[in-house]
């Protein structure tokens, strides 16, 4: 019971109010320090929702007033947004309300940090109070925190290979593995009928796209005859905890690559693999291939990327040659603003990639392909794959944001016409009847200088800047050719 004399004292008052917010800060202040992004594994998400339980029954016995529920969770939200004020990652740094992808870079950074740290700060802050008026909502909410802890124990796991009777294929291989590669914890997944198949190891698209799932779904063609390798790169969805956003390099990407073909030939006991790049991963693929070309058998570019900026630049002039001939004037005014490339930043090009439709016009994809991607049910960037953990299908998004905003202006230098006019491997460019003008013209200027021991040009009709995706049975044909030479 509080006395009259009591009231005039600091300590009670300290108690209520400063001694909440000083927890609250405190626990910010030490998640801020080793989870900057917020947990980005299921073990960081567990050990979050366990800290802010033990801080808020911490909180809650000490001050015993009912303003540390309201007072803790302010306190740490204030705290571990201020402490990341600096961070140059979007899913992590302050919001650009400028931009509708900003606001979804905000959110996505904290989706789980916020609503996780704060229920479970108040479930221990209530159970810290007591008292029997409580006790129906602690419980609750406390069995609602077990619930999300015990989900993020179920493993991922991809589904298996499947015969035309749908039974699963005796001896096949579809596993996912944690690859450590230069030091970084990334993650692949490696599909086929047999293990002693040949490989084919595909380079996704971004920088910062996992397609782990879209490659499982859309590749089943190939898993007959060839070991199909998905791979989630440097900081990209099952691999996102490996990001750094300082050691994020070009040319640490080019070595991961040439250290996880090296690990390929010796995990499976082949002498080579075939390297498949799709947009951002066919001028990674190129890169790895002039460097080391003897683990290769190929490479196989689909929506090859030669010039980066000079094809930004190139479709910022069709756009807005397009734009203005659509009379789409609020179009051509943002573009105004936003100026030629190189953007300000990863929001802008979002704005950009979000027009593209205007300059592919409209086709309709191969059947197969179409089938595919409706029976995978995959969601929007595949989130909705059985690759994913819950907490890793918000990384296939935070990844996309960041990873991009951190490697693609490295690569504005890059013009694969004078950085490799030659490789010692046989080449083969896969290009889409409406692929972006801007892109195409750059790669055959490259493909008629390119010195090679062969090489082939496939112009594919009813394909856009995915076409190894839209033509998977085409690839798997092509691929066929390749092991009869």
């Amino acid at each position: 019971m509080t006395t009259t004399s009591d009231t005039h004292r600091p300590w009670p008052l300290l108690r209520r109010f400063a001694l909440p917010a000083l927890c609250g800060a405190v626990f910010a202040a030490i998640m801020a320090w080793f989870q900057p992004r917020g947990p980005v594994t299921s073990a960081e998400t567990i050990a979050l929702l366990a800290g802010g339980l033990a801080v808020g029954l911490l909180t809650g016995a000490t001050a015993r007033s009912r303003w540390a529920i309201l007072l803790a969770p302010m306190a740490f939200l204030i705290v571990f947004e201020l402490l990341r004020l600096d961070s140059a990652l979007p899913t992590v740094g302050p919001l650009n309300a400028s931009s509708a992808f900003g606001v979804l870079a905000f959110v996505l950074g904290r989706i789980v940090v916020w609503p996780l740290a704060c229920l479970s700060i108040i479930a221990g802050t209530l159970w810290g109070i007591g008292g029997p008026g409580r006790r129906v909502g602690v419980i609750v909410l406390t069995v609602l925190l077990a619930l999300i802890a015990a989900s993020l124990l179920l493993p991922a796991s991809p589904p298996p290979l499947k015969d035309a009777d749908g039974r699963p294929i005796e001896g096949q291989v579809a596993e996912l593995i944690p690859v450590e590669l230069n030091g970084h914890e990334q993650w692949i997944e490696v599909r086929g009928a047999r293990e002693d198949l040949p490989i084919v190891l595909y380079l996704s698209g971004g920088p910062g796209q996992s397609d782990l799932a879209y490659s499982r779904a859309l590749f089943e063609p190939l898993t007959d005859d060839f070991l199909v390798v998905g791979w989630d790169q440097r900081g990209t969805g099952k691999s996102y905890p490996a990001l750094d956003a300082e050691g994020l390099t070009l040319e640490g990407s080019v070595a991961d690559t040439i250290e996880l073909a090296r690990w390929l030939t010796e995990h499976y006991g082949r002498q080579k693999v075939y390297l498949l790049g799709e947009s951002w991963g066919s001028l990674l693929g190129v890169l790895a291939v002039r460097q080391q070309p003897e683990l290769f058998h190929a490479f196989i570019g689909s929506g090859q990327m030669v010039a980066p900026l000079e094809t930004d630049e190139g479709i910022y002039r069709d756009l807005i040659t397009t734009a203005m001939g659509s009379g789409h004037g609020e179009l051509v005014a943002r573009l105004a603003t936003m100026g030629p490339p190189p953007y300000r930043s990863v929001f802008d090009y979002a704005t950009i990639m979000s027009h593209y439709p205007l300059l592919e016009g409209g086709y309709i994809p191969p059947a197969e392909y179409l089938r595919r991607g409706q029976q995978s049910n995959l969601g929007p960037y595949g989130v909705f794959g059985q690759e994913y953990s819950p907490i890793e299908k918000v990384s296939v998004l935070r990844g996309l944001l960041d990873v991009f905003s951190q490697l693609y202006p490295q690569l504005q230098d890059v013009d694969l016409r004078r950085d490799a006019a030659a490789l010692e491997v046989p080449v083969l460019v896969l290009a889409g009847e409406h692929e972006l003008a801007a892109r195409t013209e750059p790669a055959r200027e490259w493909y008629e200088l390119l010195a090679a021991p062969d090489k082939q040009w496939v112009d594919l009709a009813d394909a856009g800047h995915s076409v190894a995706f839209e033509h998977a049975d085409e690839l798997h044909r092509l691929l066929l050719e390749f092991e009869e030479q």
